[in-house]
């Protein structure tokens, strides 16, 4: 079984944010990282004829480089990954299932078009500790 690997948006402040949020809460290490900004994200995108230039979502990968590689996007994305990690969050994820897809995408349309205003933008992608480097692919 693959890691699900989280593509995100490597400058954006929310989005590394949203990284460490993952990093300090999955306690058995499943996730890796990518940005969206590296060759593999582009790869990943391309096979699923996803545009690359496209930063305002966060794309989790499932089963990556098997037959049944699967690319959950937006709200789907984020509720993955809340149901994976321990304590409240995987029941807050079902709560949030329960909203119409619709209805999720856009309240995370809505914090991804302000998002650098909000949460600021970096020249270049924030780089992990040593600790945590060998879940980040594409650095």
């Amino acid at each position: 079984m693959s890691h699900p690997i989280l593509l995100y948006d490597g400058v954006c402040g929310l989005c590394n944010r949203f990284v460490q949020f993952i990093l300090h809460r999955d306690r058995n290490a499943i996730f890796h990282f990518a940005p969206l900004q590296g060759a593999l994200a582009v790869s990943i995108l391309a096979r699923h004829k996803a545009s690359p230039t496209n930063l305002d979502t966060v794309y989790v990968v499932l089963n990556h480089e098997l037959p049944n590689e699967c690319l959950l996007s937006r709200s789907e994305a984020v509720l993955f990954v809340l149901m994976q990690l321990a304590g409240l969050w995987r029941p807050t994820a079902s709560l949030l299932q329960l909203l119409p897809k619709f209805l999720r995408d856009a309240a995370y349309n809505a914090i991804a078009r302000y998002r650098y205003s909000i949460f600021g933008r970096s020249e270049v992608c924030i780089l992990p500790n040593d600790q945590d480097r060998h879940r980040f692919l594409d650095l």
